[in-house]
């Protein structure tokens, strides 16, 4: 009869798993409210190693910010690859749609949300700063819109996040209509 030997998982399979939990438990009370404890608890981990894996909470939840970005970054270059266009406005709005798929997703869409209100935190602050420069780099490079057209395209957005974060969609009152339209 054959044993089967338990394989242990690395450390970086158990820092993959702990980002996974750890966007659930953040998004839902932020990085004020979500204590390393409740990280390590949701994703089946001490908090002992938790603390070996991500130096502390502030470097965690700033990985889970350069996470975000890079879900981002992905389904941005998706949806360029898809755009048969030069025309900035034609990359601008397949871009808008790709960061619209993102951002569908709450737990995403809230982790941003938290690191603005946590920017005030270094670590969190350089890891939300870094963000932005890349994805409105990254736009620059792919869309060949001018300043105002990409500063539009993330005003447009961050609109979009706060009528996602407060329900507006569900809100049949002027002020949401006018926000929507």
């Amino acid at each position: 009869m054959e044993t089967k030997t338990r394989q242990r998982s690395t450390a970086d399979e158990r820092r993959a798993t702990v980002m996974r939990t750890a966007i659930g438990t953040f998004a839902e009370r932020g990085y004020y409210g979500t204590s390393t404890m409740d990280v390590a608890k949701a994703a089946g981990i001490s908090q002992g190693y938790l603390y070996r894996l991500f130096k502390d909470k502030e470097t965690l939840f700033a990985a889970l910010v350069d996470h975000c970005s890079d879900l981002l970054r992905a389904s941005a270059a998706a949806a360029v690859a898809s755009v048969r266009s030069t025309d900035p406005e034609v990359v601008l709005a397949a871009l808008t749609a790709s960061y619209a798929e993102v951002i569908a997703d709450r737990e995403v869409l809230m982790i941003l949300k938290h690191a603005e209100c946590s920017a005030s935190e270094p670590v969190i602050g350089e890891a939300v700063r870094t963000c932005y420069a890349k994805q409105v780099e990254y736009v620059r490079a792919v869309s060949g819109a001018s300043d105002e057209q990409i500063r539009r395209y993330f005003a447009d957005g961050l609109l979009g996040n706060v009528m996602m974060a407060i329900g507006a969609a569900s809100v049949d009152a002027p002020w949401a209509r006018t926000l929507r339209a």
